[in-house]
């Protein structure tokens, strides 16, 4: 075998592109220069390449939007709406194991034999014995038994139904609805109104259905019509409205009110049947909730009816607002009520207002759900919240209500209403709800659109005011976190100092609790993220001291912000600043390790480490070093930062290099990065072993550079395919990395002390003893391999690192044994190169992988007899398992036939 002689500069200067001088940098955008004009394209038949951006475009066509489809989508919503409160509803108030009820109803009894004792009888055995009626009177029942025997419940009625007995299912729904009336233990109402009204929706459904397919059906079965959806009454057959007309009654004779009311709302879409305008009969229903007692059970028993009125076809808004002014009514009530209370009263009352809220929220919702500026105006006024038709008046709300209500006003009435909502924030001050928490909302609902600066001034004047006398942290830091946007927006610095002085006056001295601490975390978050530089930061008044005050996981995030905050801009140079910020990193990492908490997503490692990385010192290259080795000292936990330890060191010795630092320095550099190393995971070693090795021979540490290179084979010794790899762009990795070792070895020189091959044979040697390198990967690093050792043959190399190291073209060319020694690995590696190619199961790639082979022969040897046949083989190898028309294929016969001499390359013939 002989090696073909290479000549770099003569290919460098052959294969260069000819290169003339610009006027202008080809990216340069000059301000007068002309439009560009539409590029015409010249199709020369190559397919091999499609422009995406010059694909037409397959939906150019498509038709738009059906708005109908859009119409019904939003008429689905109420729907979805009702489904999403449920669901929040059992969340708020969960309930207890065992559940106490004031008397077990017999529905809830599996017993077949139903038995009612009369009111009398109960009457007269509580004045008989008020004790044991009490203890009798009290029923425990898990929550699993309750829920499991209401499902039960919905099955028989089910049942009853589609057995013909709707009688059976009417008395079974009554007394489902009878359930509500239990208002003994209020944690469990919401959740029993849940349940209780899933039940009453279906047999709604079941009666829409039966009445629907009465008026479409005769009993025979024929099809008298089909309803369309907006149908009207004189639509409907006599038997079908009498059907209904039947139903309705059979509820009116329910002697209870509540269950009345509940059954009638479950079927109240069947009054279309009847009548073009059924809202007389909500209206009638609104009425009747008035007769409702407890306040509980009439707040949901409104809220039921918001849900089933949503059911209708056509209908006005006028009874929700009826129904939010019945409940100010009931809420004043309670309220007034609450002033003359003892303590336990009073709890109970406050859990009252707290059950009630879910229906003020709700029908606020649906009261200002799509309307007009006019008709908010109309639902204000008729609240009694307006003066007139232009304008909120100063007047008192009930401050649970004012709250849903400035939730759900729409932004437009919010922002020309400022002040005014201000003045009934100020003037509703009872207890149904906080008024800190309608200061609060007033200020993220004035962050939705931007407001004159005049009126955002106004307003925090008087909640500054407001709030200056709290002396509860909490309710402080909820109101000022909401206005902090407001006040960043518009640059009121005076305020911004007077909020951070009261927080730090009211945390001084005080543990701070969970919720504080969250409200806090926020708030100083936002301040991070509106200031650009570190120091404007701590350049505010009382911020160390509040930042002092901050533990657990809302120190982290905040700690984690600031950062985050330094590293998205220049790199940090003062020396105070990495100080802070090594402390700051240092507490991230120790309360990390202090929790046991894994790292999964990497946060706060990456963010450290981009701190690392960041960090700056200039010419004190010495404090840089020592950081360097603090950091290794104090973030031991995370992997990534070693490996930015490592690459910081090697930039900080090659900067060493330009500054022409002392050799010692340079030496310490690669020391700390050789020592660091080994802690790093098994799978990262090899490249930074590799790059320290790299930076070590830049600056003349040859013997450090051998090393190096040494240990970074070694350390694949210790490698697995399963240790750290956990894609095939992490095996491709490992492969270009070792190829890039052999790039490198080209410039390493060899020692006398051993041979010149030392390197490239324990690499080779290594590789072939590892059964998880797949012929592919086999392929491409013993290739690579042969291309080092006959790079090494030449003459000159082409390229040098440093001109003052010699390289083996100078130590060793014209040397037999040198020469000898180069060819005899060859041999070796190329044998095990070619079994290599017929070890890959798949076809197409044995195929590529025979082509890739052959060309590396033809690049690094002279064909002889003693080849010709080996690439022949290769060749009919590739020809077996790809197309004839396969261009690698032809274009490395062509190189073949090109390289062997004529009377030769007649053999191998492009016609495959």
């Amino acid at each position: 075998m002989e090696f073909r002689p290479r000549n770099y500069s003569a290919e460098l200067e052959f294969h260069a592109l000819p290169r003339v001088p610009a006027a202008a940098h080809p990216l340069s955008a000059s301000p007068s220069s002309p439009p560009l004009a539409q590029v015409d394209v010249v199709d020369r038949g190559n397919n091999d390449f499609f422009d995406p951006l010059r694909g037409t475009d397959n939906d150019a066509n498509a038709a738009p939007p059906d708005h109908d489809n859009l119409n019904e989508a939003a008429d689905l919503q109420p729907t979805k709406e009702w489904t999403s409160s449920r669901r929040l509803l059992m969340q708020r108030f969960p309930v207890s194991k065992m559940v106490s009820v004031s008397s077990m109803p017999d529905v809830l009894m599996r017993s077949g034999k139903l038995h009612e004792k009369s009111s009398a009888a109960m009457h007269f055995e509580e004045l008989d014995d008020p004790q044991k009626f009490a203890d009798e009177g009290v029923k425990t029942i898990t929550w699993q038994e309750y829920v499991s025997r209401l499902h039960e419940l919905k099955d028989e009625i089910t049942r009853s139904w589609l057995a013909e007995d709707r009688v059976t299912s009417l008395k079974l729904s009554i007394k489902v609805a009878k359930l509500l009336m239990d208002t003994s233990v209020l944690e469990f109402y919401p959740t029993l109104f849940v349940l209780v009204t899933d039940i009453m929706d279906m047999v709604g459904n079941l009666v829409w259905q039966r009445i629907k397919q009465k008026a479409e059906f005769s009993e025979d079965g024929t099809l008298r019509c089909n309803l369309a959806e907006n149908f009207q009454a004189r639509d409907i057959c006599a038997d079908a409205k009498e059907t209904c007309y039947n139903w309705f009654s059979k509820i009116g004779a329910v002697q209870e009110l509540l269950p009345r009311i509940y059954l009638e709302l479950a079927i109240l879409p069947c009054w279309c049947f009847l009548l073009d305008q059924p809202l007389d009969s909500l209206r009638r229903l609104v009425m009747m909730t008035r007769g409702l007692g407890n306040p509980v059970a009439s707040a949901y028993c409104r809220l039921y009816m918001a849900h089933c009125a949503q059911k209708l076809p056509s209908h006005d808004i006028g009874y929700l607002v009826t129904c939010v002014n019945d409940i100010r009514v009931i809420l004043i009530q309670i309220l007034s009520a609450n002033e003359r209370s003892h303590k336990n009263v009073k709890l109970n009352i406050k859990l009252q207002v707290s059950l009630m809220e879910p229906t003020i929220e709700y029908i606020m919702k649906c009261v200002f759900n799509g309307l007009t500026q006019r008709q908010v105006n109309e639902v204000l006024s008729e609240l009694g919240l307006m003066k007139n038709q232009q304008e909120l008046g100063s007047v008192s709300c009930v401050s649970i209500i004012l709250h849903h209500l400035l939730k759900e006003l729409p932004i437009e009435v919010v922002n020309s209403n400022i002040v005014h909502i201000l003045h009934l924030i100020e003037f509703s001050k009872d207890n149904s709800f906080g008024q800190h928490m309608n200061y609060r909302l007033l200020g993220f609902r004035m962050h939705e659109r931007k407001s004159p600066v005049h009126i955002v001034n106004a307003v925090l004047d008087k909640v500054i005011q407001v709030i200056a006398l709290y002396d509860s942290l909490d309710e402080y830091l909820k109101v000022v976190d909401a206005y902090t946007d407001l006040i960043l927006q518009n640059q009121m610095d005076n305020h911004l100092n007077a909020i951070l002085e009261g927080i730090s006056n009211r945390a001084w001295n005080k543990t701070v609790t969970e919720d504080e601490m969250l409200s806090l975390q926020s708030l100083i978050v936002k301040l991070l993220s509106h200031f650009k530089h570190l120091e404007d930061v701590f350049s505010l008044v009382q911020f160390p001291e509040i930042l002092d005050v901050m533990y657990g996981k809302s120190q982290d995030v905040v700690f984690l912000h600031i950062l985050n905050m330094v590293t998205r801009n220049d790199h940090i140079s003062d020396p105070t600043s990495i100080q802070l910020l090594f402390e700051i990193a240092q507490t991230l990492h120790d309360n990390i390790e202090f929790m046991n908490v894994k790292d999964d997503d990497g946060q706060v490692a990456h963010s450290i480490s981009r701190f690392v990385h960041m960090v700056d010192y200039g010419a004190e290259m010495e404090q840089h070093l020592a950081f360097l080795v603090n950091c290794r000292g104090a973030f031991g936990r995370f992997n990534e930062l070693k490996e930015t330890l490592v690459h910081s060191c090697n930039s900080l010795a090659i900067h060493a290099l330009k500054c022409a630092k002392k050799h010692t320095f340079f030496k310490s550099c690669v020391t700390f990065s050789e020592v660091t190393i080994p802690s790093v995971s098994a799978h990262r070693q090899f490249d930074l072993f590799l790059e320290t090795a790299e930076v070590a021979f830049l600056g003349g540490l040859v013997s450090h550079s051998d090393g190096l290179i040494d240990s970074a084979i070694t350390c694949l010794h210790t490698l697995d395919i399963i240790d750290g790899f956990r894609t095939p762009t992490d095996v491709e990795g490992l492969v270009s990395s070792i190829r890039k070792l052999c790039g490198f070895l080209i410039m390493v020189p060899g020692t006398f002390s051993l041979p010149v091959t030392y390197f490239p044979n324990n690499l080779f040697t290594l590789i072939s003893s590892r059964s998880w390198f797949e012929p592919k990967m086999r392929t491409q690093i013993f290739s690579a391999i042969i291309f080092l050792l006959t790079t090494l043959s030449q003459k000159r190399l082409p390229y040098r690192a440093n001109t003052q190291i010699l390289g083996n073209d100078m130590l060793y060319y014209g040397d037999s044994s040198y020469n000898q020694e180069l060819v005899s690995l060859s041999k070796l590696v190329l044998e095990n190169l070619l079994s290599t190619v017929q070890q890959e199961p798949s076809p197409a790639a044995r195929g590529i992988l025979a082509l890739e082979v052959c060309n590396c022969i033809a690049s690094s040897f002279m064909l002889n007899s003693e080849l010709s046949p080996v690439c022949l083989t290769l060749i009919e190898t590739a020809k077996s398992c790809l197309s004839a028309q396969d261009r690698y294929l032809q274009s490395t016969i062509q190189l073949l036939n090109k390289q062997w001499p004529t009377s030769v390359g007649t053999i191998v013939s492009t016609s495959v």
